[in-house]
């Protein structure tokens, strides 16, 4: 292993050009190339950036050797594929949200994880926000007592577009894949896997789902309600009840500076715990110490858990009549 963990961009959509900016706040990350399947595209975030290499297909950066984790930042569908041929190449890897488009690709995905033992891990910056770390640790330390029950909703307001990625099924378009996920995860994270899941919610007319309620059932009296859209805007904000008090997760809850701490015969105590940089850095962190240990996964954000979310929103979009397929090649 080189002195700096070395990594590759994949996909320099929106969302890479936010993660890429929270670099300099790693301590032992160098970002050294990008890739997409237009090399003016690559090239000219590669300026942007500073960044050495730029790369004119996906196919390229995964045979690069002087790469040692890869940021998949492609539309969902892309993941798998691209994961499936940079674990056999001996990358590490950090997929954003969703971690694919199917429960099969990411279990494919995992497997073959688990296989190589290389570190691989879903983007999901909640987990590592710290006033989430905050409101774990408070519950942990019984300050809400049992956890009984979690709110959470994510929505916006989107006009109908078919040629948008959002609507596009191809693309892994629809509120579940986009927002849902984080809904999910952040329930699965507090309550576990829950035994039944209940979904309800409309399509838009490309067969992407618009918005989905979800009910996560645990068999013992614990559930979880959620609600995404891409219909209608929703606050975004999450309630974690408890036996002896409740924690809220104002707006947006997948990327707070703040809880606030409810406790019985008590005023509310409001927790702030702002992120390093624009909260990327966090999660980058994860994945680079993860690296450089040898570690194949986070403790943090387990495969397992990643595993188990990606379940869940395949069966909310089996209930919906919403059809998910994985793209057949790298490119």
């Amino acid at each position: 292993m080189t002195a700096d963990i070395r990594w590759g961009i994949v996909g320099p959509g929106r969302i890479a050009e936010s993660v890429v900016q929270d670099f300099p706040l790693v301590d032992g990350a160098r970002v050294v190339a990008v890739a997409s399947r237009s090399q003016d595209r690559a090239q000219a975030f590669a300026d942007r950036h500073g960044i050495d290499r730029a790369h004119g297909s996906y196919a390229e950066i995964v045979a690069d050797p002087d790469v040692d984790v890869l940021y998949i930042a492609t539309p969902h569908p892309q993941h798998h594929a691209i994961a499936l041929a940079a674990l056999r190449a001996g990358k590490a890897l950090l997929v954003e949200k969703s971690f694919t488009a199917t429960t099969a690709g990411a279990t494919e995905v995992v497997d073959l994880a688990r296989e190589t033992g290389s570190f691989v891990m879903e983007a999901m910056w909640t987990r590592f926000q710290p006033a989430v770390v905050a409101a774990r640790e408070l519950i942990a330390d019984g300050a809400i007592g049992e956890v009984r029950s979690v709110q959470a909703d994510l929505g916006v307001a989107r006009e109908y577009d078919p040629a948008d990625r959002l609507f596009d099924l191809a693309l892994g378009g629809g509120a579940l894949l986009d927002l849902g996920v984080y809904v999910v995860s952040f329930a699965q994270m507090l309550l576990g896997t829950p035994e039944r899941l209940v979904a309800a919610g409309s399509l838009f007319p490309s067969g992407a789902d618009a918005e989905a309620s979800l009910l996560l059932d645990h068999g013992d009296g614990r559930t979880a309600t959620l609600m995404t859209s891409l219909r209608n805007a929703l606050p975004g904000q999450a309630r974690i009840f408890g036996t002896t008090g409740w924690i809220d997760v104002p707006p947006r809850f997948h990327h707070p500076h703040a809880i606030v701490l409810h406790r019985a015969g008590a005023e509310p105590e409001t927790i702030t715990r702002p992120p390093l940089g624009a909260g990327y850095s966090h999660e980058l962190i994860e994945v680079t110490e993860g690296v450089r240990a040898g570690r194949g996964e986070s403790a943090v954000m387990p495969l397992a858990d990643t595993l188990a979310v990606q379940t869940l929103l395949g069966e909310a979009a089996e209930q919906l009549g919403v059809r998910h397929a994985e793209a057949p090649e790298v490119g």
